[in-house]
């Protein structure tokens, strides 16, 4: 074949016998014509619908009232009034606050096991307030109990509102009954401000830690604070609220 033939035959788009043309840039392998190749649009995956499913747990609606707000409102203010004689309403005791902490300081020397401890005993005090605690550390260091400034040593949180109400709910109705030879609380644990203190030895007295979980027991203060100007109004209004304080005999009052 001469050299004016080879090269009409590559201007008409044929080739010799055992050559091979080059491919364009952007054609698959396999692929001819103008069917595959550039002109072939690659399909990406499409991303697929977020699909919402109901589980039940985030509420549908408002929040309800909690239930001992109810009874504050129609029955522990008409009582309280018709025993003390308060002339403004105002002036009927409230609670203020809960007040709920944990001494870790023990665990705080331990080192790594030591944060393991705290770190779990803060995420049982979540569960129980449901509220995460914040962590107090030690103002300054003393050498006897090998505590220095700056150490974590306790954990506490602080429940208003309707979170102070629930916990107020569940402690009288769930922890109380769950205590070991329960007698009742102390009714002296009164300051003068008319505020409550009591502690329980263990965290499992609240059905919401689980046992299996619990490698160590951890006991808790809790204050209740209200604004009663004097212990006996602070008692009776823990009394209207359900609050059990153990029964004085006549020889203990003496």
């Amino acid at each position: 074949m001469s050299e004016k033939d080879k090269d009409k035959k590559d201007q008409a788009g044929g080739k010799a016998k055992g050559e091979k043309t080059p491919k364009a840039s952007g054609e698959k392998k396999g692929g001819g014509g103008d069917k595959g190749g550039a002109d072939k649009k690659i399909k990406r995956p499409q991303a697929t619908a977020k699909v919402e499913m109901d589980t039940g747990d985030e509420p549908k609606g408002p929040i309800p009232t909690p239930r001992l707000v109810d009874k504050y409102k129609n029955e522990i203010i008409p009582a309280m009034q018709q025993k003390f004689g308060y002339k403004n309403a105002m002036a009927i005791p409230r609670l203020e606050k809960v007040v709920i902490s944990m001494g870790v300081g023990k665990f705080a020397t331990l080192g790594g096991e030591g944060k393991a401890k705290i770190e779990q005993a803060e995420r049982e005090l979540t569960v129980i307030a449901g509220q995460k605690p914040i962590r107090c550390k030690a103002k300054k260091s003393v050498a006897n109990f090998k505590v220095r400034e700056g150490m974590e040593t306790g954990l506490k949180v602080t429940l208003r509102a309707k979170r102070m109400y629930e916990f107020m709910d569940r402690l009288i109705t769930l922890a109380f009954p769950r205590v070991k030879d329960f007698r009742g609380v102390d009714p002296k644990g009164f300051d003068n401000g008319g505020n409550y203190n009591f502690g329980f030895a263990e965290q499992t007295v609240f059905p919401e830690v689980e046992g299996a979980t619990v490698t160590f027991q951890q006991g808790m203060n809790v204050t209740v604070v209200t604004t009663a100007n004097t212990p006996d109004e602070g008692r009776e209004l823990l009394r209207q609220f359900g609050m059990p304080f153990r029964e004085e005999t006549a020889a203990a009052k003496k």
